[in-house]
């Protein structure tokens, strides 16, 4: 299948490790320019030379933080001058530390709110007028299964995904009459390096194994294990195409049947 993605600048955040990465190397294969960013520069350079090598698509690796609107702005106008446009966004931030609600204090409220709501709201106001110019465009926010089924000790994640969630449906509606499509898609349980340090703080909290953590996990998963962040990359790189035209305002879980809701 055509995606029609062949061209296409694709701008993609924390890609230089995870989904993010796995996004990045979908996107390229089904032929699309990338900018990549993370702040690692040693590993974004590394994921970008990796990708390249296995796609031969042309790579801008820009280091950035993203939960500081300086480098957002400056990410997406070296961009737009290296390719003249932004066709694709996917918004992508690490995700907030676990724990309790009486764990956090405001402090650690405001930079999760910063992590993966603010910079969703920068990187998509930034992105927005180049779309307008092109008359199309497709907003792909990463978020987590937290919004449609929260998880014990998520309550930042549980939280502010659901806020991106919200804005995400509030743009489908205010952009469709430019031709921007807006969704989410949810990450289940993937075999990240992030879910490893869940696990591994989960065992040390509760001093069990590792493996005994993760074997509870994948019982808990209908299909009976972690996706694969490649898994989850293809699925961005369907609702970045052309298929999806037709396709906005939804929150996609690829989560191995974990949710148990019908919606």
């Amino acid at each position: 299948m055509d995606f029609g993605i062949k061209g296409k600048v694709a701008l993609v955040v924390a890609s230089s490790s995870g989904i993010g990465k796995a996004v990045a190397m979908e996107l390229a294969k089904e032929g699309a320019k990338l900018s990549l960013c993370a702040r690692n520069e040693a590993r974004l350079l590394a994921a970008a030379q990796e990708i390249s090598a296995a796609t031969g698509v042309e790579i801008l690796a820009v280091p950035a933080d993203v939960t500081k609107a300086s480098d957002v702005e400056s990410l997406v106008n070296k961009t737009v001058a290296r390719f003249g446009q932004i066709d694709i966004l996917v918004n992508n931030a690490g995700g907030p530390p676990t724990g309790a609600f009486e764990s956090f204090n405001d402090e650690e409220w405001a930079k999760a709110i910063e992590l993966n709501l603010l910079s969703t709201v920068r990187l998509t106001r930034e992105v927005l007028p180049h779309m307008k110019k092109t008359g199309a465009g497709r907003i792909i926010n990463i978020t987590s299964m937290t919004v449609k089924q929260p998880l014990e000790g998520f309550v930042l994640s549980n939280s502010v995904r659901a806020g991106v969630t919200g804005l995400a449906k509030t743009l489908s509606n205010e952009l469709a009459k430019h031709n921007i499509t807006v969704n989410c898609v949810l990450p289940g349980w993937t075999a990240t390096d992030r879910v490893l340090e869940i696990q591994k703080a989960r065992a040390k909290r509760e001093n069990r194994t590792e493996e005994d953590i993760r074997t509870e996990i994948e019982r808990s998963i209908p299909i009976g294990r972690m996706a694969e962040p490649e898994e989850f990359g293809a699925t961005v790189a369907f609702l970045a195409s052309e298929r999806a035209s037709y396709i906005t305002g939804v929150s996609l879980q690829v989560d191995g049947g974990f949710i148990k809701g019908l919606i």
